[in-house]
């Protein structure tokens, strides 16, 4: 799936069983790029200008 949306997607973690990275290397990849992003970053769709549009499984703002 990455391979086909990496422009959309900030971190494969497929590779975890395509290419044997350790889960504790991408435990620190996650890590680092939730720093980075933290840290004012923009994600692969802040800079698409989708950022207002994600996913979310929950409604954000007032629900009446």
């Amino acid at each position: 799936m990455y391979t086909r949306l990496a422009e959309d997607m900030d971190l494969n973690c497929g590779d975890i069983v395509t290419d044997g990275v350790s889960l504790a290397q991408k435990g620190q990849d996650i890590f680092d790029l939730v720093l980075i992003t933290a840290s004012g970053q923009h994600t692969k769709s802040e800079s698409l200008g989708f950022g207002g549009a994600e996913f979310v499984p929950w409604t954000i703002g007032a629900v009446m």
